[in-house]
């Protein structure tokens, strides 16, 4: 007897079938990063950097079970990788329609709670947009002044349309400073508030490059549910 049959809801509602694959502890979460374009099992760690690899694992089991998943080599690589089948491209507008009503109806306060900085990092990195940064290798230091060391600094190297993410000195020049806390920064990637009013407020601190700190606005993109927030004024 599967785990599915003895811990299920027990009724033929469409939606008590879906609860029963997605609503298990970190499965939409899985699904959110691999419809943001990842799918190597590191990958999705970095964006689930509080779930342990081996419930990772276990979870990825289980949508590879429902469907909704697929195991297979990236470019011709030996390496697999993790992928959505049709059933799960289909649940797009469903993780997304979730994220816009969190975002919509849950207190700013409750989400500003949950502060985290590499996923913060992580989240800036995949939707920063090279396009209206200066031409050549940028790299911007971001300074959480109110975190220890070793957590208070993080690295984004922008070459050739490539964003890397570091966590320790690349050994590259800064061109850009970004010093700010966490707290603040959270707000502005979530659409909370802009990162312009934040550096007129003397809550952010551009250092550096005019280039870059003059098209921060441009470059530095928000949370896809930040549509229509204080981000866009």
């Amino acid at each position: 007897m599967s785990t599915r049959e003895t811990t299920g809801y027990g009724q033929f509602c469409p939606i008590a079938m879906a609860s029963e694959v997605l609503c298990r502890r970190w499965t939409t979460l899985i699904l959110r990063e691999m419809l943001c374009g990842s799918t190597r099992f590191n990958e999705l760690r970095r964006g689930l950097p509080r779930m342990s690899p081996a419930l990772l694992s276990t979870r990825l089991r289980e949508l590879e079970e429902s469907g909704l998943i697929e195991r297979r080599g990236d470019g011709g690589e030996a390496a697999t990788g993790y992928h959505l089948t049709p059933a799960g491209q289909a649940l797009r507008p469903v993780i997304v329609g979730m994220g816009e009503w969190g975002h919509r109806w849950i207190e700013s306060s409750a989400s500003l709670a949950n502060l985290d900085p590499s996923l913060l990092m992580w989240d800036i990195r995949r939707n920063l947009r090279p396009e209206p940064m200066p031409p050549g290798r940028a790299v911007v230091q971001f300074r959480f002044k109110e975190l220890p060391a070793g957590k208070n600094r993080w690295w984004l190297i922008v070459d050739a349309g490539e964003v890397d993410l570091c966590y320790s000195d690349p050994g590259f020049d800064v061109d850009l400073y970004v010093a700010t806390d966490l707290r603040t920064m959270t707000a502005i990637w979530m659409g909370f508030a802009s990162i312009n009013g934040e550096v007129k407020a003397r809550r952010v601190f551009l250092e550096g490059d005019p280039r870059l700190a003059g098209s921060v606005q441009d470059w530095l993109r928000y949370s896809p549910f930040a549509t229509g927030s204080t981000a866009a004024e």
